[in-house]
């Protein structure tokens, strides 16, 4: 499955929000969209996910434009994760995962055989199983972002959207949750996230789209297009981009850590 964009413009009144944006993303790649609050992710992701009809430009989903399909067709194609989920009841975890399956039956119909079969092999793939029978509210913060992309995986749409997936979660669990997604995009998935780190960039992204102020600043490899000066446009912030392990891994550090660090060893 692959995700084109092309020319893509949106305005709220006169105010413009996305300058024509264009980017692709394919099957079996994780593309991260980089940029600080306001700068038009979200409403980015709302025209790819149908939720926004008044932009000019296309969007095709396989060479498909989306204005030609209906949302249970859309619903086939894409999953959504939120940045947060609280539903009003406590579900289990299962209950949650299974709702996933709705788009694939009638209204008035229960799930089957096959869709139970479905959220068991989603709640497998991700390692909590053993979260079956828990309430959603009771678990930990890491464990509700992973069962809301076992949801995703239950809808069987090979393209996931993904808001600041880690936005609310401790280092750990951001860990966790971004393994368990890059090794999504490596079985074949398409992925899509957005963010704020550019080190999660570096370390899990296989391509990078960077904007500012609803214009794409930089779209390609982290490696070729995250910089010092990128960063420094983005956020306003001084830093220096690091490598380790014969370039492996980059980082982005402060400059003033840089310089506090030289002056103890001094």
């Amino acid at each position: 499955m692959s995700i084109v964009v092309k020319g893509l413009s949106f305005s709220y009144d006169q105010r413009i929000v996305l300058n024509h944006i264009d980017f692709s993303a394919q099957k079996s790649q994780f593309l991260s969209i980089l940029g600080p609050n306001g700068v038009g992710k979200s409403t980015l992701f709302r025209c790819i996910l149908g939720l926004l009809n008044g932009y000019s430009g296309e969007i095709l989903l396989d060479g498909e434009n989306i204005r030609k399909l209906s949302a249970g067709e859309m619903a086939k194609r894409i999953a959504y994760i939120p940045q947060i989920y609280y539903p009003s009841f406590n579900y289990s975890v299962f209950d949650m995962v299974l709702m996933g399956t709705t788009q694939q039956i009638s209204v008035m119909s229960s799930p089957g055989k096959k869709q139970i079969q479905r959220a068991e092999q989603a709640l497998q793939r991700l390692g909590i199983e053993h979260l079956r029978d828990r309430g959603f509210t009771k678990i930990s913060g890491g464990e509700r972002q992973l069962t809301v992309i076992a949801r995703a995986l239950a809808q069987d749409a090979h393209i996931l959207i993904l808001d600041e997936p880690t936005a609310s979660l401790d280092f750990g669990n951001q860990i966790k949750v971004l393994t368990q997604i890059k090794s999504l995009a490596d079985e074949g998935y398409t992925v899509i996230q957005s963010t704020h780190n550019p080190d999660q960039t570096f370390q899990f992204s296989d391509r990078v789209l960077i904007l500012k102020e609803g214009n794409v600043l930089a779209y390609g490899r982290p490696s070729e297009i995250i910089s010092r000066q990128i960063i420094q446009e983005l956020y306003d912030v001084e830093i220096e981009v690091m490598s380790l392990y014969q370039d492996a891994v980059r980082v982005c550090i402060p400059r003033s850590v840089i310089q506090n660090q030289s002056s103890d060893i001094r």
